[in-house]
């Protein structure tokens, strides 16, 4: 998120579209509401009748897969009607930058697509500026063919209103109204805000999907202000402080860019590679060096490249998710932990997932509760005596029962207070893996290949005459430290690179540190306190990085610093006092250092910070074309979903060229395109009563009853083709599987006419499984194995199904 839960109070028209924010994040919902009791306008656009829906001024619905061309029309439109906000675009954006004349996209392929030894990859030369020295060549007229507001205009102009709705199934009237609605947001005094989920991520094109909110709120103008951004709700109380600390397999914490065997030979090789010259990334010498100091101490010296060769090195192999299981298949993988996740009902292919997993030699499931994972040898349909895997269930802590810092959707780190003590022998998830390091460290102390890392290791966690290990020391790490005073930083713009700081986060950098008011660290810190009316609250918890609650925040003044909207102004350039007025942290470079020790800091003009103003962007930009950083292309492109009832209506490209798919194997069973097999468009959902995959909720007793049976929504015309009623126990299948469950007969999925076919659509929770108080299905027994190709998440959100009434027994 850029903005906060909070902040949603400050706009003036929020487009919930990938989300049922009333549903799954109520919390969040909480704070839109607060913005249409102000007179707010709010649009959900959701193939669904959604309880957000439902208090929206305007539902949109639209087939599943589709959003791309939807929100492509959306800025189609905008632009042909002259709405966009042309003061921000031409200083804020690179909508002025010239492309290489070699760029072009024809029939849903980019310039520069290639394949080697049959893998598909880009050669993205033709994506780049026009250099002139080191200068990128301009034209603030945006005239020349090659800007990239031309380029971009070119692209959207085939998203007209009528190839929109026949793609997207969106009745023409209701599209204009959505477009005419938010694109009012495209003024000085007013502000979008969009509102994100996974409904938008969890596609073959969801990095594309969240990349065309981004172009949008760039055109209107709607980043770095107040009641703007583009804002992600996390699904779970600390989605992001997970990935905050790289639970994905191509980042180090951080985000710092993962090692790459291949291309990353030493330290100096690596910080030449991925460090730009220009843009606050150009600090990653300090924080990759300050993150070695963290893990290896003293042993990390400028002699030794601070421990380099010490890290474990990426094979440029895929390593996502839906890979790993399979190579688990194809008996590549030996072991498996899994902790904080449930793959037997939570991943795609469930039933291939549990088969592949039969081919390990050992599990380790991590839980307080023996979950379907656990026991997927147990699973109905499968035969022990045949299952050689050895599995291990570590009782693990509940949330409330441990303490420790977790990250909200809106990135304020927050500290949790254990409430009671875990039971039986459960243990926190810090204390099993600081268990397991010094267990593996006993082994490696015996020999064994390569032990100097395991050896030598900062991991100093014990905590005298107790159990638990000292979570106060783990989190001065993480925070970052002066070595030789073990004095803890205030803030990553103190990390060096000559080994004098260690940090194991410089995001979290400033967290740890005590606020001289509150007297505790800041993410301890409660203090309810917002002078400024807007949401910011600054003392209140800490908002990474460094508390700045809104990110790109110079955007919400122009370029001589008068606010756009002088109602809700956020930063402001006092001309008299020659000074930056904010109640927030200033997202760009307000402050010289002082030309002398004591002296004060020079702030920096209006003038000459508004060039930066996208300040972690190379060239201090938004981008509305996308140089660098994706696989599978500089703009969103429609892509049908590889499962489809239909041809591609805006290129020959049926799919994402670059998506992650299997070729052969247990995981590439797919649908063919307008399967008359499998006619219904499906996706997965979330229910209120039920957490994640269920297995904490499954097993509360009254959560359990209130929703105790797994079911299909359907429409009350597909029950009646079917002879269903609702209630009654239907099949659904797809080509990976089948399941039975309850039929949900009502109007929450009712069907729509797509390209002039009448297409059913359905949703499935996917919150059951075949343990705890209440079982049944799991919806993944028929999602497919295929993803997004810069994130890797899979396609859990378009996939085609059949339903038929089930027999009764």
């Amino acid at each position: 998120m850029t903005n906060h839960f909070t902040d949603y109070r400050n706009a003036d028209v929020i487009l919930i579209i990938g989300s049922n924010t009333a549903e799954n994040h109520p919390m969040g919902m909480k704070w839109a509401m607060k913005a249409k009791e102000k007179g707010a306008k709010l649009i959900a656009v959701d193939p669904r009748a959604s309880k957000s829906a439902s208090m929206c001024h305007v539902h949109a619905r639209l087939r599943p897969g589709t959003d791309i061309a939807f929100v492509n029309g959306m800025i189609h439109y905008i632009i042909e009607n002259d709405l966009w906000f042309k003061e921000y675009v031409l200083n804020y954006t690179n909508a002025s930058f010239l492309l290489n004349p070699g760029y072009k996209c024809d029939e849903g392929i980019f310039s520069g697509l290639t394949e080697t030894d049959g893998k598909l990859s880009y050669d993205t030369s033709t994506w780049q500026y026009q250099m002139e020295g080191e200068e990128i060549k301009k034209d603030p007229t945006l005239q020349d063919p090659n800007c990239v507001f031309q380029v971009l205009k070119r692209h959207v102009s085939r998203y007209d209103i009528k190839t929109v709705c026949q793609i997207t199934g969106t009745p023409e009237d209701t599209y204009r109204k959505v477009c005419e609605m938010y694109a009012a947001s495209g003024k000085r005094d007013k502000a979008g805000c969009v509102i994100y989920g996974m409904g938008i991520t969890m596609h073959s094109v969801g990095t594309q999907n969240a990349r065309s909110i981004c172009i949008l709120q760039l055109l209107l103008g709607n980043m770095g202000i107040p009641g703007g951004g583009v804002n992600a709700q996390r699904g779970e109380q600390n989605v992001q402080g997970s990935t905050d600390m790289a639970m994905l397999n191509h980042y180090l914490p951080g985000y710092l860019g993962m090692i790459y065997a291949a291309k990353h030979k030493n330290l100096a090789q690596y910080l030449e590679v991925e460090t730009p010259k220009t843009g606050y990334w150009s600090n990653k010498p300090k924080f990759l060096i300050s993150q070695l100091k963290a893990w290896f101490g003293e042993k990390a010296t400028k002699e030794n490249d601070f421990c380099y060769d010490w890290l474990p090195k990426h094979d440029g192999k895929n390593r996502s998710y839906m890979s790993l299981f399979n190579y688990m298949d194809e008996k590549k993988i030996k072991g498996f932990i899994v902790a904080g996740q449930n793959p037997s009902v939570g991943g795609p292919s469930t039933v291939q997932a549990n088969q592949a997993m039969e081919n390990l030699d050992w599990l380790v499931v991590l839980d307080i509760f023996e979950i379907e994972t656990a026991a997927f040898w147990q699973r109905p349909g499968a035969d022990p005596s045949k299952i050689k895997t050895e599995v291990f269930l570590l009782p693990a802590a509940m949330s409330f029962e441990k303490e420790g810092s977790l990250t909200n959707a809106g990135r304020w780190v927050q500290w949790r207070y254990k409430a009671v003590n875990p039971l039986g022998e459960a243990k926190s998830d810090l204390w099993i893996v600081h268990n397991l390091f010094k267990t593996i460290r006993k082994e490696y102390e015996k020999g064994g290949k390569f032990p100097e890392p395991i050896l030598n290791m900062v991991w100093d966690y014990d905590k005298p005459g107790e159990e638990e290990p000292d979570i106060h020391k783990v989190a001065a790490e993480i925070n970052g430290y002066e070595v030789a005073t073990q004095k803890v930083l205030p803030g990553f713009a103190k990390l060096a690179d000559d080994g004098s700081t260690a940090c194991g986060n410089w995001v979290l950098s400033g967290y740890w540190a005590e606020d001289p008011e509150a007297k505790v660290p800041a993410c301890q810190r409660r203090i309810n306190r917002d002078p400024s009316g807007l949401g910011v609250f600054p003392q209140y918890a800490f908002s990474w990085p460094a508390n700045r609650r809104i990110a790109y925040n110079r955007c919400s003044a122009d370029p001589a610093g008068n606010p756009w909207n002088p109602n809700k102004p956020y930063m402001r350039w006092d001309a008299a006092a020659g000074k930056w007025i904010t109640p927030d942290v200033p997202d760009f470079k307000a402050t010289e250092p002082a030309p002398e020790p004591g002296a004060d800091p020079i702030p920096v003009p209006p003038e000459k910070s508004a060039v930066d103003a996208f300040i972690m962007s190379e060239d201090g930009h938004g981008r509305l074309f996308a140089v660098k950083g994706l696989s599978d292309g500089p703009l969103p492109e429609h892509y049908e979903p590889f499962e489809s009832p239909f041809r591609n209506l805006i290129s020959k490209q049926q799919n994402n060229p670059m998506a992650l798919t299997f070729k052969s194997g247990i995981f590439s069973n797919l649908a063919e395109i307008g399967s008359e097999k499998y006619p219904c468009v499906a996706i997965t959902v979330h229910v209120v009563e039920h957490y994640q995959s269920g297995a904490t909720t499954r097993n509360c007793p009254s959560l359990a009853e209130i929703s105790a049976h797994m079911f299909v929504n359907i429409s009350p015309d597909l029950a009646q083709s079917i002879g269903v009623k609702n209630g009654e126990d239907v099949i659904v299948e797809s080509a990976r599987g089948q399941i039975t469950c309850k039929a949900a007969v009502n109007g929450v999925c009712i069907p729509l006419t797509v390209n002039g076919k009448k297409t059913e659509m359905i949703s499935m929770p996917y919150s059951w499984g075949f343990k705890g108080l209440t079982t049944g299905a799991s919806a993944n027994d028929l999602t497919p194995s295929v993803g997004d190709p810069n994130s890797n998440i899979p396609e859990y959100k378009a996939f085609l199904c059949n339903v038929r009434k089930a027999k009764k027994s």
